[in-house]
C-alpha cells in the first residue's frame, strides 16, 4: 500500500475541544471525502495534517516524511475557507506572483482554466462573485503540479453548475495515479459523485473510514412500526428516529433478521443518524 499521507493517533487539544487519536490515511490515486457536523473536528484535522497546527501527540507523514522540504510542500495544493488573495489584485497580478513562487508553475494550464472558468483577467478580486473566487482557488491550487490536493469546503455556497465543473477537475486530477485528494464538504451529494472513500469524524474522533461503495452494502435505512424496533437486535441499530406512527433506523444490514423494508442510505443519512438525529 502506497499512502500519500498518514495520520497516526494524532491528538490536538484546545480549551474546550480537541481531536483524539485520529488515524487517517489515503492511498495514491484516490479521492477521500471527509464529513462531520460543524465543530466535529474536520478543519482541525486538516490543519494538523498540513502542519498549520502543532499536534500534541501522534505522527503525521506526507509523502512518507514527517518533516517536509520546500520541494515537498510545493507538491501540495490547498484550498481553505475564503479567498487568500488581496482584493485589489487581478488575475494578471496573480500570474506574475505565482510564477515566481512556484518552480513548477504551469502558466498554460492556469490560463486555460481561467478561460474555461470565464474568470476575467483584468477584474479585481473584490469584484469577483463567490463562484469566481472558488474557481480561482481551485485553479491556483492545481497549477503548480501538486500530487496531493487538500480542500476544505471548496464548493460551499456554489451553484450546481460550478460545483460540477470543480468535481470534474478533481476526477481528472486523479487520473494520474500518483495524485490524491482529501476533500471536506457538507454537500455530501458532491462527495457521492467523486469519492472513493468516506471518512466520518464526530466530536473529534474518527467514527469510520470506509470504501464508499461498501458503505451502501454495509448500512441500510430500516422502516418499521414503533413497537417493532424493540424486536431488532440492539447491536444492529446505530441510531433511529420516530414519529407518531413509524420508526426509521440506520442499521448494519447484515445484522437484521426478519422481514423489514430497508433502503440504501445516502452519505447524508448516515451522518445524520450518527449525529443529531440519532437516539
Amino acid at each position: 500500500m502506497d499512502n500519500i499521507f498518514e495520520m497516526n493517533n494524532v491528538c490536538k487539544s484546545f480549551k474546550d475541544f480537541g481531536i483524539k487519536n485520529v488515524n487517517l490515511s489515503l492511498e495514491k490515486g484516490y479521492i477521500m471525502g471527509f464529513i462531520g457536523a460543524n465543530g466535529a473536528g474536520k478543519s482541525t484535522t486538516i490543519n494538523c495534517l498540513l502542519g498549520l497546527l502543532n499536534i500534541d501527540s501522534g505522527t503525521v507523514k506526507i509523502f512518507g516524511k514527517e518533516k517536509l522540504e520546500n520541494s515537498d510542500k510545493e507538491k501540495i495544493g490547498v484550498v481553505l475557507d475564503g479567498c487568500p488573495y488581496a482584493e485589489m489584485l487581478t488575475i494578471k497580478d496573480i500570474k506574475k506572483i505565482l510564477k515566481e513562487v512556484y518552480k513548477s508553475w504551469d502558466m498554460d494550464k492556469f490560463e486555460n482554466l481561467c478561460k474555461n472558468f470565464a474568470i476575467p483577467e483584468n477584474k479585481k478580486i473584490k469584484e469577483f462573485s463567490t463562484g469566481m473566487k472558488a474557481k480561482l482557488n481551485i485553479a491556483t491550487a492545481i497549477c503548480h503540479t501538486p500530487q496531493l490536493l487538500v480542500l476544505d469546503e471548496p464548493t460551499s455556497g456554489l451553484d450546481p453548475v460550478v460545483r460540477d465543473e470543480i468535481l470534474d477537475i478533481l476526477l481528472d486530477f486523479v487520473q494520474n495515479e500518483n495524485n490524491s485528494v482529501l476533500i471536506s464538504s457538507h454537500i455530501t451529494s458532491d462527495l457521492e459523485k467523486v469519492c472513493d472513500y468516506i471518512a466520518f469524524i464526530k466530536d473529534g474522533e474518527i467514527v469510520f473510514v470506509e470504501n464508499k461503495d461498501e458503505i451502501y452494502e454495509k448500512y441500510a435505512i430500516l422502516h418499521c412500526k414503533n413497537d417493532e424496533i424493540n424486536t431488532i437486535d440492539k447491536s444492529a441499530i446505530i441510531g433511529y428516529k420516530q414519529n407518531s406512527f413509524s420508526t426509521q433506523a440506520l442499521v448494519y444490514a447484515d445484522k437484521v433478521n426478519g422481514e423489514f423494508l430497508m433502503d440504501k442510505p445516502s452519505i447524508e443519512d448516515i451522518m445524520l443518524f450518527y449525529t443529531k438525529e440519532a437516539k
